[in-house]
């Protein structure tokens, strides 16, 4: 697989333990220095500190069914890369508890140019926002809590 080759994780759901969102994207680096690739977006989602809802986010809770989530999350790369005719896709999902301001989800796009990249960056987060088994649920400060994604 390409992710293998490349010293890269396959896409997919971890735990929040097993990868460290803020130093994989810089990890990438190299694989995009040799010039096949005009243009590299990416997409860091962050637990925001107000919830949809309006109210104080305490902390946010992510689950996932894996056996269901990461053959998504890979058919999304792979779907995603020869649609728009790129050089490469990757998401990778966390699980677990997380406090405001720690990453859940990083989405890499690299492709000849922009104007494939940024709708395939749209495109992508759109669609494992909506098609995995991942559910969220945030647990505000008052002791409330909403599970906000349960689709799939």
């Amino acid at each position: 697989m390409q992710f293998e080759k490349k010293g890269l994780p396959s896409p997919g759901v971890y735990k929040k333990e097993e990868l460290d969102l803020w130093k994989l994207l810089p990890s990438m680096q190299d694989m995009f220095s040799d010039g096949g690739s005009g243009a590299v977006v990416s997409f860091l989602g962050i637990v925001k500190s107000i919830g949809n809802n309006d109210k104080r986010v305490e902390y946010l809770e992510i689950e996932a069914y894996d056996r269901h989530a990461n053959p998504v999350i890979q058919a999304i790369c792979e779907e995603t890369k020869e649609k728009f005719n790129l050089e490469f896709v990757g998401i990778w999902h966390l699980k677990g508890s997380f406090k405001v301001g720690e990453p859940l989800v990083l989405v890499v796009i690299a492709g000849k140019s922009r104007e494939e990249v940024f709708p395939a960056l749209e495109e992508a987060v759109r669609r494992y926002k909506t098609e995995p088994a991942l559910f969220k649920k945030e647990v505000y400060e008052d002791g409330t809590y909403a599970w906000l994604s349960a689709k799939y």
